[in-house]
């Protein structure tokens, strides 16, 4: 029986390359959507990966949901917290509201998915954990102190929860990823972006595959050996 594998944030950028990536190991995907109807219809369409939709940040939500897909699809194996905002604005004038949005969804949402599957893969002696988080939390960025905490925080949350879960056949480990060419990037002005791109040793943006396959070695029966690690994967940008 293949395993089940739930990715939020799944049906686009990053999220949906890992779906894809998670597909093509055998696995049965499930991603997690937060919001856009639209475009989950037309990854599930176009990759025929059912998508779920729910707020990550919500705590009863992710527990509901893994509750209900574990009695649909099987136990949940593998999941990854790849979901993510941004409120992007310097401290002065970022509101609490912005602050705390980040903080809910970014890392509340690694802890309200590992509550809700961790338990059932320590009960069955395997499991896998991968957790997205991101150069600017291993470097910060101007701008974004709600981001840069909240990714920096995935990072030791990740480590912890290794050190719980290796004796049990549990891995835990976390992808940082520099500026990959995904929407969330488009966004950023042209200037900037440029003055970001010369910054990287590689010359250019990254791509969500290479960031899927590091997913797909952390989460293979392979990659038993390897758990509290963080994969930077950034172009040389940042080398932590």
């Amino acid at each position: 029986m293949a395993r089940v594998a739930i990715v939020t944030g799944g049906t686009r950028g990053i999220g949906e390359a890992i779906c894809l990536a998670l597909k093509e190991q055998g696995r049965t995907v499930i991603a997690n959507y937060g919001g856009n109807d639209a475009a989950a219809k037309a990854f599930t369409a176009r990759t025929g990966i059912p998508s779920f939709r729910w707020d990550v940040g919500d705590h009863e939500a992710c527990i509901h949901n893994c509750n209900d897909l574990a009695a649909e699809f099987g136990p949940i194996d593998i999941v990854v917290n790849n979901a993510g905002i941004t409120r992007d604005g310097v401290l002065h004038k970022m509101s609490f509201d912005d602050w705390s949005e980040v903080m809910r969804i970014n890392l509340g949402g690694c802890f309200n998915m590992a509550k809700a599957t961790f338990p059932g893969m320590r009960e069955r002696g395997w499991g896998r954990i991968v957790n997205i988080g991101s150069i600017n939390g291993q470097a910060g960025q101007y701008g974004q102190v709600n981001y840069a905490a909240a990714k920096s925080g995935i990072h030791g949350f990740t480590k912890a929860l290794a050190q719980e879960g290796a004796k049990f056949g549990v891995t835990v480990n976390a992808i940082a990823p520099g500026y990959i060419d995904t929407d969330m990037v488009a966004a950023v002005p042209a200037p900037v972006l440029e003055k970001i791109v010369a910054k990287i040793p590689v010359g250019r943006l990254g791509h969500a595959d290479e960031i899927a396959r590091g997913v797909a070695f952390f989460t293979s029966e392979e990659g038993g050996f390897a758990t509290g690690s963080t994969m930077s994967i950034n172009g040389g940008q940042h080398m932590y």
